[in-house]
């Protein structure tokens, strides 16, 4: 193994690590705002600054390999797929600490009616699937399982969109949960936010392995 196979090799380790932490902390974040449960919410936020590091760790590696090695061909659309790669592992890991902080500031449950009519539960049960299925994709090279995330991210999109309408119907007729509904609907939109940066990293991975832009590609292959 050259010095350089080595470094991407460790480089491409830090990324999957990074990817399973990011998953882990939205999973916690989904139990935290389940259950209004603050000391899982407290977690979720402390390691965040896991995260940060991390993220500055890789983008280092990268321009050190970029300094020192010159890569081409497959190896440098490998490390350009990293930097893009780490900064959207990087926003996901923000909105699981943003739900988070919600819980710890916000204190008090959502109607388990609401919850269940935006179906919540599913959403972070897509977004945390998502992320590990990216995450596997992405250890094991797998353009077709990175692909697969298309459609997990329509049924995200679908649920967002028909959660405007259920909860300003709601607020209209009980004005006194208009904060909990504000908080639903952020968190929803940080759900559906997840699914957005998922599906960059696919088109990222599928880029490094197939040199193929997937980007404003309206005939994506799901």
């Amino acid at each position: 193994m050259t010095h350089l196979e080595a470094e991407l090799d460790q480089l491409k380790n830090a990324v999957v690590d990074m990817a399973f932490l990011t998953a882990n902390q939205l999973e916690k974040s989904k139990e935290a705002f389940i259950h209004m449960d603050a000391d899982i919410a407290e977690e979720v936020i402390h390691n965040e600054r896991r995260v940060n590091a991390m993220e500055l760790s890789i983008d280092r590696d990268c321009e050190n390999i970029f300094a020192l090695f010159n890569p081409v061909a497959s190896d440098l659309r490998f490390v350009i797929a990293v930097l893009k790669i780490n900064s959207d592992l990087e926003r996901i890991a923000d909105y699981a600490d943003g739900i988070s902080k919600y819980v710890v500031d916000f204190g008090s449950p959502i109607q388990e009616d609401m919850k269940e009519a935006n179906n919540l539960a599913n959403m972070f049960d897509l977004a945390v699937s998502m992320t590990r299925d990216i995450t596997t994709a992405f250890e094991y090279e797998d353009a077709t399982l990175a692909r697969k995330v298309y459609k997990k991210d329509a049924e995200l999109n679908r649920i967002n969109q028909n959660a405007s309408n259920v909860i300003s119907e709601f607020v209209a007729e009980n004005t006194d949960t208009i904060r909990q509904m504000l908080f639903l609907f952020s968190t929803i939109r940080k759900l559906e936010r997840v699914g957005d940066h998922v599906k960059n990293v696919a088109e990222d991975l599928v880029f490094y392995l197939e040199a193929e832009v997937l980007k404003h590609n309206k005939n994506k292959k799901n």
